[in-house]
C-alpha cells in the first residue's frame, strides 16, 4: 500500500520555520530511507494526518458529547460521537472511550475505575514481555498496587497456565491483566477469562499490540471475555498515537470518570477525530487483507531468522511481533541492534525470560504498509543475519536496504 502524505502544512511551516522544518524533513527522510521494524510503530495514512494537523486542535473540549465544559463543542461532538460509534461497531463493544492519550493512559484508567491503591493485581512478569504498567517499581503501576507476576514455560517460551491458576488461587488478585509487549503468541482470553471468575476478580486486557490484527479478523478478540480492553490507536492499528477503553454497558460510566475527570483533563479533538479515521478505515476489507499480510510476513521473517541461526522466541509467532536471541551469532542485544541500525534496519531491544541477556523486538506492520510481503521477508532475514555474522557486510546491507527502502516508499509524492 503506498501512501501520499499532507504537504501544505510543511510548505508554510518550512516558510516560516526554516529549522524545525528541517527537523520535519530530516525525519521524513530517515522514514523514507531505512526501514522500520519497530513492533510499535507504523506509517498512518494522509487522512489521518490530516485530521492531526486540522483546527479541531485549536478546540479546548473538556468533557464528553453533549456534557462539555467549555462552549463551541458542538462540532467537535460529531467527531468524538463517529470516533466512539465506529470504535464500537469495529470491536463489537457495548462502549468506547476514545480520549486516552496513550496506551499507558488507558492502562492507568482501566486500574481507577476497577481498583484502589493496595489492591493486588496478577501480571504478566516484565522479564517476559509485561509492560511497564503490569507492575514496575518506576512506574504508577508498581508504586500503587500490589502486583504478582505470572511468567512463561521455560522449554515452550509460552504462557505458564498453570502457574496463572495456582497464583491466582494463592492470592485471589482484585485484577488479572493479561496482554504484552514482547509476546508473539495469541493470548487465550477465554482460560484468563475463567481464572478471574474463579479468583472473583477483574480481567483486564492489555491489547496494545493485537488490537489492530483483531480489527482485520487475524487475531481473536478480547472484547467478549475481559471486563475492560485497553488498547493503543497506533501500532498495527495505523491511527494516530493515542489509546482507547472499551467495556461492557454496566463499566460504561466508571471507565469514562476514570478518564476525565480522575486521569486527564481536556480531550485532544485533533488525535480523537484521527482516531475516527483510522476506524474508519480499518473496518474496510482492505485492512482485513492487510492485517493478515502483516502475521504472514511476520511468520516468514520468524522462520528466515530461525533458519540463519537466532533464536527465536516461542519457535515463531502468531501475530506481528517477533522476539529472538542473537546469542549463538555470538552477540548480545544491544550490539546486534545497534549493527543492524548502521545497516538502516531500525528495531528494538527486550528482555528474555529466563535469560539475564537482552534479544531483539521486531515487527511486520510498517513493513507491510509499504507493501512489502513474503519475499521481502526472506530477503531482509538473510540480510540481518549477514550483518550479524560479519561487520563487513554492512556496507552491501545499506544498499540493499536503501533499495528496498526506494521501492517501497511510505509515501509518494
Amino acid at each position: 500500500m503506498s501512501l501520499t502524505p499532507v504537504s501544505a502544512a510543511a510548505d508554510t511551516l518550512r516558510r516560516q520555520d526554516p529549522e524545525l522544518a528541517g527537523v520535519l524533513l530530516g525525519e521524513r527522510e530517515r522514514q523514507a530511507s531505512t526501514l522500520q521494524l519497530i513492533a510499535a510503530e507504523n506509517f498512518a495514512s494522509p487522512a489521518v494526518l490530516a485530521a492531526l494537523g486540522s483546527t479541531l486542535a485549536n478546540k479546548y473540549a473538556e468533557g464528553y458529547p453533549g456534557a462539555r465544559h467549555h462552549g463551541g463543542c458542538e462540532i467537535v461532538d460529531v467527531a468524538e460521537r463517529l470516533a466512539v460509534e465506529r470504535a464500537k461497531t469495529l470491536f463489537a463493544a457495548e462502549h468506547a472511550n476514545v480520549q486516552a492519550h496513550s496506551g499507558s493512559s488507558a492502562v492507568l484508567a482501566a486500574y481507577a475505575a476497577l481498583l484502589r491503591p493496595g489492591d493486588t493485581v496478577l501480571a504478566l512478569g516484565l522479564s517476559c514481555g509485561g509492560h511497564l504498567t503490569h507492575g514496575s517499581p518506576a512506574n504508577f503501576s508498581g508504586r500503587w498496587f500490589d502486583f504478582v507476576p505470572y511468567g512463561v514455560d521455560a522449554e515452550t517460551g509460552r504462557i505458564d497456565h498453570e502457574q496463572v491458576r495456582t497464583l491466582a488461587r494463592v492470592h485471589r488478585p482484585k485484577a488479572i491483566v493479561c496482554g504484552s509487549i514482547a509476546y508473539p503468541r495469541h493470548i487465550d482470553y477465554a482460560f484468563f477469562r475463567e481464572v478471574a471468575d474463579e479468583a472473583g476478580a477483574y480481567l483486564i486486557a492489555d491489547a496494545a499490540h493485537p488490537i489492530g490484527l483483531v480489527a482485520g479478523g487475524a487475531a481473536p478478540s478480547p472484547v467478549p471475555y475481559a471486563d475492560v480492553v485497553c488498547a493503543t490507536t497506533h501500532k498495527v492499528l495505523r491511527g494516530p498515537r493515542g489509546g482507547m477503553l472499551l467495556c461492557g454497558g454496566e463499566l460504561a460510566e466508571r471507565v469514562d470518570r476514570a478518564v476525565f475527570p480522575f486521569t486527564q483533563g481536556g480531550a485532544q479533538m485533533h488525535t480523537i477525530a484521527a482516531k475516527a479515521v483510522a476506524f474508519g478505515e480499518a473496518s474496510t476489507p482492505a485492512f482485513a487483507v492487510y492485517a493478515h499480510q502483516v502475521v504472514a510476513n511476520a511468520r516468514v521473517l520468524a522462520a528466515g531468522l530461525a533458519a540463519e541461526g537466532l533464536a527465536v522466541t516461542t519457535g515463531g509467532t502468531d501475530t506481528h511481533l517477533i522476539t529472538a536471541d542473537p546469542a549463538p551469532l555470538g552477540l548480545d542485544g544491544r550490539t546486534a541492534r545497534g549493527r543492524l541500525a548502521a545497516a538502516g534496519l531500525v528495531l528494538d531491544c527486550c528482555a528474555l525470560p529466563h535469560a539475564d541477556a537482552r534479544g531483539l523486538r521486531l515487527g511486520t506492520a510498517a513493513l507491510t504498509t509499504q507493501g512489502m510481503a513474503e519475499g521481502e521477508m526472506g530477503r531482509l532475514a538473510k540480510v540481518m543475519a549477514g550483518v550479524l555474522r560479519d561487520e563487513v557486510e554492512l556496507k552491501r546491507a545499506r544498499e540493499e536496504v536503501r533499495e528496498l527502502a526506494g521501492a517501497f516508499p511510505p509515501y509518494r509524492d
